[in-house]
């Protein structure tokens, strides 16, 4: 077989366990350098809004831009995946990456910035996805928590240092220098993964229900555009009421599902929704969109609150908030070996409980609260999502059948995008309501600030609680034992160092 054909999915390939790898770092460095940039504009907001001379609504849609072009995208990738090889979807996924952020660094006006931005996020909308389903792919079962583990590093300390990074290179000069800094890099990862990455698996010619795009798009796009403005400054005077667009958005996504159904009868679905058959990855869906409503909740609270109750700097809130994400991300790896050995609930359900409980504890912070106080407690929320996030990733998928792996990640990487958008439009709805009981009763703004604050973080702990009761249905799916004796061994009588496929 000639370098560049590859196996079909029914006999995925055997590859050397340092080949196995060399292929999941490229993928993990060049995601984190990706994901990076989802958060890394925050900081940059105010000094944008000086430069381009555009209102905080209008810069916010730098980041929200991002969200809402990862939900366009996302649900499209399972069928992509599916039907380019691994070195293609790689290459298209950098090469998108690298434009938007070559153009944003030269962007001479804000709709060519906020242009690159859409592309920046749909490079990063296919990496996602490629990565679990190379993973599933590669790894066997009783190896997928301690691999998923430092994943988990990635996807959690990547957009947790994303405004302290913008904290700093904005202390160092222009606003230019936050894509300045990440195209060498992104370019020398793209270049070098090129080179060294080898085809997973088999493309799968295959005709595109051409209906299911605009609907999977239009859908999701409506319905986290919807969900993003819900409770934002000015919706009321919104040509489209955010309400009005979230539900025509849940409508499509509706009419979508249907549509999917229907062509899994008959042909091959955009999107194969039979993932939702198996409960096992159901109930991680649904302990997985719990927790990250939560989670992202209390990341929208937290700058606010530390910044304009407490007096921290943009830089000081970035630094206050790294360790944090360090911790979730270096428990990732300790996490995945103790979920190889003592399986998914042990691990979500005290991991869901200590999240509830630091979110109620936030509800409780007050004006004179110390930040070392509110360090604390987000290094502890942070070590909660750590003995969540794992788990749920590695029981949900792993219970799948390998043809459904790049449909599943899909199907977790769009509900991902629809609850952050939830959990932030809900959160900032509850604190802007209450922040204007209270300023109405008299309070300053800032006290009346804090108590809106205070009502976000305790709808973030009702979410948690929830959250906690769906853990309680988390199970371990049976996972088969590594192979053991002859069938282990290689021709010279030695153990095996390959890494096979599940799917064998």
């Amino acid at each position: 077989m000639t370098e560049g054909t590859m196996l079909a999915p029914h006999a995925p390939p055997t590859l050397p366990a340092a080949r196995v790898t060399a292929v999941l770092r490229i993928l993990v460095l060049s995601t984190f350098v990706v994901l990076l940039n989802e958060t890394i504009m925050v900081n940059a907001i105010p000094r944008l809004m000086r430069e381009f001379q555009v209102t905080a609504a209008a810069a916010g849609w730098l980041s929200t831009s991002f969200m809402l072009t990862m939900a366009v995208v996302i649900p499209v990738t399972g069928w992509f995946l599916q039907r380019v090889t691994t070195r293609t979807a790689f290459g298209l996924a950098m090469a998108l990456f690298l434009a938007g952020t070559a153009l944003a660094a030269a962007a001479p006006a804000f709709p060519v910035l906020l242009a690159a931005r859409v592309i920046q996020a749909s490079g990063t909308a296919v990496m996602m996805p490629l990565l679990m389903t190379t993973l599933m792919t590669l790894v066997p079962p009783h190896d997928r928590g301690r691999v998923m583990g430092n994943i988990t590093l990635v996807i959690s300390v990547a957009p947790a240092l994303g405004p302290a990074a913008s904290g700093v290179l904005l202390q160092l000069g222009t606003w230019r220098l936050l894509f300045l800094a990440v195209l060498p890099i992104a370019g020398a990862m793209a270049l070098f993964g090129r080179r060294q990455l080898v085809n997973i698996g088999e493309p799968q010619a295959g005709p595109i229900d051409w209906l299911s795009v605009p609907l999977a798009a239009t859908g999701f796009g409506a319905l986290v555009y919807g969900l993003s403005g819900l409770g934002a400054e000015g919706s009321a005077q919104a040509p489209v009421p955010p309400v009005v667009t979230t539900v025509a958005g849940g409508v499509l996504v509706g009419l979508f599902a249907w549509r999917q159904l229907a062509l899994q009868r008959s042909s091959t679905p955009l999107l194969d929704l039979r993932t939702l058959t198996y409960r096992h990855f159901s109930v991680a869906l649904a302990l997985m969109c719990l927790s990250f409503m939560a989670l992202m909740g209390g990341f929208i609270l937290l700058p606010i609150y530390l910044q304009e109750v407490s007096g921290l700097t943009s830089l000081q809130t970035g630094l206050l908030l790294i360790p944090g994400g360090l911790t979730m991300g270096l428990l990732g790896p300790q996490v995945g070996k103790l979920y190889d050995r003592l399986g998914a609930p042990r691990l979500v359900v005290p991991g869901a409980a200590l999240t509830a409980v630091c979110l109620a504890l936030f509800a409780l912070a007050g004006e004179e609260t110390s930040p070392w106080l509110v360090l604390a407690l987000h290094m502890a929320l942070s070590a909660g999502m750590a003995f969540v996030f794992t788990p749920v990733f590695t029981s949900g998928l792993s219970v799948l059948p390998p043809h459904l792996y790049p449909h599943g990640s899909a199907v977790l990487g769009s509900l991902q995008q629809v609850a952050a958008a939830a959990g932030t439009a809900l959160v900032i709805s509850v604190m802007s309501a209450h922040a204007a009981t209270a300023a109405a009763g008299g309070a300053d703004g800032t006290g009346a600030l804090a108590t809106g604050i205070r009502w976000g973080f305790g709808v973030g702990a009702v979410i948690g609680g929830l959250a906690v009761l769906v853990a309680l249905l988390v199970r371990t799916p049976p996972a088969p034992q590594p192979p053991v004796g002859p069938e282990a061994r290689d021709e010279g009588g030695a153990p095996d160092k390959t890494v096979q496929s599940p799917a064998g």
